[in-house]
């Protein structure tokens, strides 16, 4: 019955993401010379047909792919979708509304599942409520395998690979620049923008969640602690830098904590933060991120929010998203400053008697990284999955991306494919 499945379905494959999924899972199943069969699922057979064929326009291809008809509000059609294959991308969010039902057709058909949810309380709720079901029946569910947080999760395991001695912390920064321009289309897409809303929009539910997750995954107490800055300059970049905490900092951490329980491996302390050129934005950033904040935390203004994107949001979120030239022309910098020592003790909780006297200094840089790089991040983590599943941990189970592809060549694989990882200094 396995054998007779497809190895990969794009579930939501007439979204914005799902749209641009499709060509860059072809192009490294080409590349790599694989023999996987894929086929795109969604609600419509037109709309889905259509998919097809503004790739055919845009890159002169046509895929005669299965099309598998599944809606998301109906259960049946989900477990007969994720019957059909090995492996299930979601790209339908907000995935608090729509990413469970679909995590429970997984664990029910056999069937692995990657998503691109940025919405650390449906991962950490994943977690909680089905990692034991996951590793049981051998399922790997993994969230967050796009621009969020694959960047800056597999960014610190780059660095932990490089640094040779014990690395305590990590730093990460992340600044965009557009080139070209001025543009008067949005930036990103108004489901990017609703699943930032719904991620704001119930801290104590999630506060609930991540303390219950928290208290039953292994526990390593390493000093020094690394201390969260507010406004400060970053010493490397020379830019000033503000607190960016979700979804990055808990996907790390679960990660880090993961890696820990597996591999006996020192967990590494970080804090993200977000740079911006000039000091005059960090006050209008603020102002902005506090009202948003603010609004999202009642369903009447919640809903304003939601429903007039491009109003709220200063014109960066819109309906119709951002034009093909604008997406190629956003680039992504993350520069990742790591602190530790030389040499390595004993044990991982082991204490060092002086301060940390070793730096290390490592970038992320890609383009579009809300709809390219999101696109090759998920793809190559699909694909990694399915070819590497003996340097995958546990047989199964639920993880972020750096603990799932800690030891597997996902990296590498990224670097083919327009990512760069690069080590500044060592």
């Amino acid at each position: 019955m396995a054998n007779s499945r497809l190895d990969i379905i794009i579930f939501g494959a007439t979204g914005f993401t799902g749209l641009r999924t499709i060509p860059e899972l072809v192009r490294i199943v080409d590349k790599e010379k694989l023999n996987l069969k894929w086929g795109i699922a969604g609600r419509s057979y037109d709309k889905l047909k259509n998919s097809l064929n503004q790739i055919k326009q845009r890159t002169g291809f046509f895929f005669n792919v299965p099309i598998i008809i599944s809606d998301i509000n109906d259960e049946k059609s989900i477990r007969d979708m994720t019957s059909r294959t090995k492996l299930l991308i979601d790209t339908v969010g907000p995935y608090r509304n729509y990413g469970e039902i679909v995590v429970k057709a997984c664990l029910e058909t056999g069937t692995h599942y990657l998503d691109i949810s940025g919405e650390a309380s449906f991962q950490e709720g994943m977690q909680l409520k089905y990692h034991e079901d996951a590793l049981k029946k051998g399922v790997y569910l993994i969230s967050s395998c796009g621009i969020g947080s694959v960047p800056t999760d597999l960014g610190v395991i780059f660095l932990q690979n490089n640094f040779k001695g014990t690395l305590n912390s990590v730093e990460t920064y992340t600044s965009l620049r557009e080139e070209g321009g001025p543009y008067t289309d949005p930036m990103g897409h108004t489901g990017t923008w609703e699943s930032i809303i719904l991620c704001l929009a119930y801290p104590f539910e999630q506060y609930k969640v991540r303390s219950k997750l928290f208290k039953i995954m292994p526990k390593a107490e390493v000093t020094p602690k690394l201390a969260n800055k507010f406004i400060h300059k970053c010493r490397v970049t020379k830019k000033w830098a503000l607190p960016l905490p979700e979804p990055d900092k808990a996907t790390i951490t679960r990660s880090q904590k993961y890696l820990y329980q597996l591999y006996n491996q020192r967990p590494v302390q970080v804090e993200n933060y977000i740079e911006v050129n000039h000091f005059l934005y960090v006050p209008i950033m603020m102002i902005i991120g506090f009202l948003i904040v603010f609004f999202s935390q009642f369903s009447f203004t919640r809903n304003l929010l939601i429903k007039y994107p491009k109003l709220f949001s200063f014109g960066l979120f819109g309906h119709e998203g951002p034009s093909e030239e604008r997406q190629n022309n956003l680039i992504y910098e993350t520069t990742l400053c790591g602190e530790g020592w030389p040499g390595k003790l004993s044990e991982p909780t082991d204490k060092f008697t002086t301060k940390p006297t070793k730096k290390i200094v490592g970038k992320v840089i890609g383009r579009n990284p809300a709809y390219g790089a999101t696109c090759i991040a998920l793809a190559a983590c699909a694909i990694t999955l399915l070819v590497e599943k003996d340097k995958m941990p546990n047989n199964g189970g639920c993880y972020p991306p750096g603990a799932a592809f800690a030891k597997t060549s996902l990296i590498e694989r990224l670097q083919r494919y327009n990512f760069k990882f690069e080590l500044v200094s060592n």
